[in-house]
């Protein structure tokens, strides 16, 4: 199966979307809780930097509005690359993330050559436990 969409995100969830927080925001919030050394929070800018001029910002994204940002899978190459070493801090910092892939974002409101940004539902939806569905010893 062939993915669309690409994100990186971790276990917390963003008041706002109330959806798995992004990569840069959770980068954003090391810094700002003054987790990260200056070495390595002079390589997130960096990062930060080279995304903010690559990549079109979207105006709801500015607004904070309950939204989320994908990678389109097929021009994620570079974007993947460049990243990776977000990715390595986090770990440094063991601070979980996932590379999340799927075909069905939410409805986009925003698209580009690199990414679209789609609507969350703004809940989330918490089940009960399922009967257990393993064989009986």
């Amino acid at each position: 199966m062939q993915f669309k969409y690409a994100r990186i995100q971790g276990n917390e969830v963003a008041k706002n979307t109330m959806y798995a927080k992004g990569i840069f925001s959770m980068c954003w919030q090391l810094i700002r809780d003054d987790v990260m050394d200056e070495e390595d929070v002079d390589l997130f800018k960096e990062i930060d930097s080279w995304f903010a001029e690559t990549l079109p910002w979207p105006e709801a994204c500015k607004n904070q509005e309950p939204v989320v940002c994908w990678f389109k899978t097929e021009n994620a190459d570079e974007m993947l690359k460049m990243i990776r070493p977000a990715m390595w801090l986090l770990e440094r910092y063991n601070h979980p993330c996932f590379l999340v892939y799927t075909n069905t974002p939410g409805e986009i409101i925003y698209e580009d050559h690199y990414q679209v940004v789609a609507k969350t539902p703004g809940f989330i939806q918490i089940d009960e436990v399922q009967e257990s569905w393993s064989p009986e010893d």
